[in-house]
Formats: C-alpha cells, sequence, structure tokens
C-alpha cells in the first residue's frame, strides 16, 4: 500500500507500507537495518508475551483490574523506537511496551498493576511520566514538558499517547491549542483501537479521521496504518525530527484495533460484533511482521522459538521479583498523597490501626 490522499475539508496524508501479508511496497521501504527490524519484533513479542502474562496473573488473583494492548504493540514499539534517552514520553495506562523499551523493570510494572506504589514511580533517570490512568489528562503535560524543553533550548522532544475516546475530552484540545500557538516540540499519538470501553468511535466525531483534527490547531496530522510497525517508524521518525529541529508539533492517529476486552472487568461480546474482531485477527501486527522477516530470510522457526524462550525467561524473572515483593503496609494507603496531612485523613488512618489490632492483623514492617 503507497501514501496516498484523504479528501477530507483538508487533504491528509495516510501512510501504509506493509500490507495485511507482510509484504512491502518497495518504493515506501525505509531500508531499516536488520538489527533494527529483528530487535522491532522482538520487542514487539515482549510486549505481547508479558501482556498474556499480566492477564493470566489477573486472572490468578495476583494483580487488579489490567487493560490489554493485544494488537496494539506495534505502535507501542514504533513510535518508542524513535526516542532517544533524553526525550520525554508521557503516557496513558496501556503503554507497558513503551515503558519496557524505555527502561522499565518488568517488576516495576506488574507492581502498578498490583496496586503498588512502586509501580508508580518513574525509575530513576528515565524520562518518562508515571502511568497516567485519567483519560487525555496526560496531553497537556506533553505540550508543558515539550514547551519548558523549547524555553531552555534543549532540543528534546516530549510524545505523549492516548486512546481515540480521549479526543472527547478538554484536555486533548487544550493541548493542542497550546502546542500550535506556541509551536512547541511535540509528537502527539492517538492509538486509535476503535472503542472507548463500549463506545464506538463513529460515536465519538463526525469527522472522517481523528488526524484532520490537528488542522484546527494549525499543527501537522498524518494518519498511518497504526497495525503495520514499518509505516509507524517513519511517520513517528519524521515527526520527531521535525519538532527537534524546530518544526513544531504533530498529531499522529494510529488506526489499530483493541483485539480484547478494554479491561479485565469488561466484556466486549456484550457490544461489539465478534465477526468484526475476526477480520482485524488477519491484520495483527505480529502475523504481519513475522511473515516479512520470514520472507527476508531474518527468522525461522528455530529463531522465532529461541526468541521467545529468552522472553519468557525474562518475564518468569520479573515475576519472581514482583511475588518477592508483595509484603507491604495496609497503612501505605494513607501517605504519599499529602505533604501536610489532613486531620480527617489522620483520624481514618488511625481508626483503620485501630481496626487492624482489633483484628489481630500483624504488619511486617
Amino acid at each position: 500500500m503507497a501514501r496516498k490522499k484523504i479528501t477530507v475539508d483538508h487533504k491528509l496524508e495516510y501512510l501504509a507500507i506493509l500490507d495485511e501479508h507482510g509484504k512491502i511496497d518497495d518504493g515506501l521501504d525505509p531500508k531499516l537495518d536488520d538489527n533494527t527490524l529483528l530487535e522491532m519484533h522482538r520487542l514487539m513479542l515482549t510486549t505481547r508475551l508479558l501482556d498474556d502474562r499480566l492477564l493470566a496473573m489477573q486472572r490468578q488473583g495476583k494483580i487488579g483490574t489490567y487493560a490489554p494492548i493485544r494488537g496494539q504493540e506495534a505502535v507501542q514499539i514504533a513510535t518508542a523506537m524513535t526516542l532517544t534517552p533524553d526525550d520525554w514520553m508521557l503516557q496513558s495506562f496501556r503503554e507497558p511496551g513503551v515503558c519496557y523499551y524505555r527502561g522499565w523493570p518488568i517488576h516495576t510494572i506488574m507492581q502498578f498493576w498490583g496496586g503498588y506504589e512502586e509501580g508508580c514511580t518513574v525509575p530513576e533517570g528515565i524520562n518518562d511520566t508515571p502511568i497516567c490512568v485519567p483519560v487525555a489528562s496526560q496531553f497537556p503535560h506533553v505540550t508543558g514538558v515539550a514547551w519548558a524543553m523549547k524555553i531552555k533550548g534543549k532540543e528534546t522532544v516530549a510524545l505523549g499517547y492516548i486512546g481515540d475516546g480521549a479526543t472527547s475530552e478538554g484536555d486533548f484540545h487544550e493541548a493542542l491549542t497550546f502546542a500550535g500557538v506556541y509551536d512547541v516540540p511535540a509528537v502527539f499519538v492517538i492509538v486509535n483501537n476503535q472503542w472507548a470501553i463500549s463506545h464506538p468511535r463513529e460515536m465519538q466525531t463526525r469527522a472522517a479521521t481523528l488526524a484532520q483534527k490537528a488542522g484546527g490547531y494549525g499543527i501537522d496530522g498524518i494518519q498511518v496504518d497504526g497495525n503495520d510497525p514499518l509505516a509507524i517508524y517513519v511517520a513517528t521518525t519524521e515527526a520527531v525530527a521535525k519538532a527537534r529541529a524546530g518544526g513544531g508539533p504533530t498529531l499522529i492517529e494510529a488506526v489499530t484495533y483493541r483485539l480484547i476486552m478494554h479491561t479485565t472487568a469488561d466484556d466486549p461480546k456484550k457490544y461489539r460484533d465478534e465477526a468484526d474482531v475476526k477480520v482485524w485477527e488477519k491484520r495483527d501486527p505480529l502475523i504481519r511482521f513475522d511473515q516479512y522477516l520470514r520472507d527476508k530470510g531474518l527468522l525461522d522457526d528455530e529463531r522465532d522459538a529461541a526468541m521467545r524462550d529468552e522472553i519468557k525467561k525474562i518475564i518468569k524473572e520479573g515475576v519472581t521479583q514482583y511475588e518477592a515483593n508483595r509484603d507491604v503496609d495496609p497503612r501505605d494507603c494513607f501517605k504519599y498523597l499529602y505533604e501536610d496531612v489532613p486531620e480527617e485523613l489522620k483520624q481514618q488512618a488511625a481508626e483503620f490501626d485501630a481496626a487492624l489490632q482489633r483484628e489481630g492483623v500483624t504488619i511486617g514492617h
């Protein structure tokens, strides 16, 4: 598939490089080296297997409610790979692959979903913000961080993620308004997985695309095949380079699909047609990229099996570390929010402590 123009109120570029069978449009081949291609595949596969493990851990009661990302691995890895360690990443609650690439230990990602304070702390030396559950509230932060970098004269880019449903929030519009006005070095990624919980994308807006919203703020916008890691990599590389050179912000709409539930508290069979899911399963980014690498002679069954074994070992080590540090003080829920704890909260903490004593609960530390 080649670049083409979608005619709406203005011309909008749509980029796809790999087709659904992993075949490439040679005229658009970014000519990435073999090591980069294999690393992209390894990271996407790690994201998929980590997602599977987290879902299993939720079913086992080892973590709380979890938001799976099956089908969205290409967006995460191909965008993250365009950033340098000095750049800033501002995430939603559905970017574990990005976190892993940026250097978050697997057990820290698990701690977040397990409800531990440690999972809300960004590892030392990583220019990321904590995992953000409120919808779209991280986008004004993207603008703010990028603006700060511009004021400081740094050649640093801020890149943030939201889902399609977040484009209905005021934070989205405020962030892009200021980003356009102040021409900040930012890249805004909309992971359009077609569903905001049970609300389909076509109920979010009458706009033909989400990317075209960029025009309203005077910034560049592009729509990309979100299941094509090469297309995402090319589009994001261009956007990051433009921002770093002082060319201003870009809005990227990555068109993908949420193959399973919104969270483990959700049943998608109640609101969507499973026949649509089957169509999108054939566009699975891992299947497409796997075939592309096999056609290039970079991957075969033996190499794939060895890679999977290595990844599973890494994830297993993460689980071991997570489970070795689950003995926490439940009274921690009263800490960390306020520097000066309100009297009301102090009273509640005292009542909780008294209740633990009445029940004979002994705290390990």
